[in-house]
C-alpha cells in the first residue's frame, strides 16, 4: 500500500494548497492512507473547520503536535475520535486520543500516531520512546507509522532506530524544513528527518517575513500571519508491504 505523509500545513495558504494538489496526488500515486500534520493551519493551532477541509480534501489522518491546544475549538473534534489526533505522550487527562486506526482495501489496519519530542523543547509531555512502546503492545497493526514532531534532528532519527523493526514508517515534523535523507532503515522502517512544510514559499517557517523579522530585531510579538503569493506542498510517500509491514520505498516529494 502506498502511504502519503504531508508536512505541517502553515496558514490558509497551505491549506488551499492542499485542497488543490492532494486529489491529484493520490489518484496520480495510487494513495490508500495519507497523513497530514494541521497543527498549523490556523498558523499556531487548528480550527474545526479546518480540519474538516483537510478531510475532505483527502486526509485520513490530521496529526497534530505542540500547538494542539492553541486553538480550543479543536477539542471537540478531538474527542469525537473522528480524524483528528493529537500527541500521544501528553497526559493521558487531556481530550483526544493519540493514535487512530484506518482500515486498509486488503482488510488489514494501518494505525497512525503522533508524538512530540522532549530534547530542546518544554511542552510537558511523558517520554515518547516509552510511549511508542506502549502504543505497540496495547494497540498492535498491520501498519504502524508515527509522525514525531520534535525539535532536535538527533531525537528523531534515535526514534527510527528505537522503533526499527518495530514501526513502518517514523516521520518528523515541525521544523518545516524538508530534509533530504529519507531511507529505509535496516529492518525495514521507513523514515525521514522532516517532511518540510505546506504553505506560502516566501515565508520564514510560513508566516510573514516581516513579523519573523521584526522578532529578532527585539520588536514586539503580534499574532502570525501567512503571506499570500506562490505555495508549496511537501511530504513523502511511502510504499509498505502489508504482510511485512516493511517499508519497501521512500520518496520526499516538493509540488509547487
Amino acid at each position: 500500500m502506498v502511504l502519503l505523509a504531508i508536512g505541517d500545513i502553515c496558514g490558509e495558504a497551505g491549506l488551499r494548497v492542499t485542497e488543490s494538489k492532494l486529489p491529484t496526488l493520490k489518484r496520480l500515486y495510487g494513495v490508500e492512507a495519507c497523513v497530514v500534520n494541521g497543527e498549523n493551519a490556523d498558523v499556531l493551532g487548528i480550527r474545526p473547520e479546518q480540519a474538516r477541509r483537510l478531510a475532505e480534501a483527502g486526509a485520513d489522518v490530521v496529526t497534530l503536535g505542540n500547538h494542539t491546544w492553541n486553538r480550543q475549538q479543536i477539542i471537540p473534534e478531538l474527542e469525537s475520535g473522528r480524524f483528528v489526533i493529537r500527541p500521544l505522550n501528553f497526559a493521558p487527562e487531556v481530550p483526544g486520543m493519540g493514535f487512530l486506526r484506518v482500515p486498509l482495501r486488503s482488510g488489514r489496519w494501518l494505525a497512525a500516531a503522533a508524538a512530540v519530542g522532549r530534547l530542546s523543547c518544554d511542552w510537558n509531555a511523558s517520554n515518547p520512546f516509552l510511549a511508542i512502546d506502549t502504543l505497540l503492545k496495547k494497540q498492535p497493526a498491520d501498519i504502524t507509522v508515527v509522525d514525531f514532531h520534535a525539535e532536535a534532528t538527533s531525537e528523531k532519527l534515535a526514534m527510527a532506530y528505537h522503533a526499527d523493526g518495530r514501526l513502518s514508517a517514523v516521520f518528523g515534523t515541525h521544523t518545516h524544513v524538508q530534509t533530504s535523507d529519507e531511507c529505509i532503515m535496516p529492518k525495514g522502517l521507513g523514515y525521514i528527518t522532516d517532511l518540510g512544510m505546506t504553505g506560502a514559499i516566501y515565508s520564514v517557517l510560513g508566516i510573514k517575513p516581516s513579523q519573523s523579522l521584526s522578532l529578532f530585531m527585539g520588536g514586539p510579538k503580534s499574532r502570525y500571519e501567512s503571506p499570500s503569493g506562490p505555495c508549496k506542498l511537501e511530504g513523502a510517500l511511502m510504499d509498505i508491504d502489508e504482510g511485512s509491514g516493511k517499508c519497501i520505498k521512500i520518496e520526499r516529494i516538493r509540488i509547487v
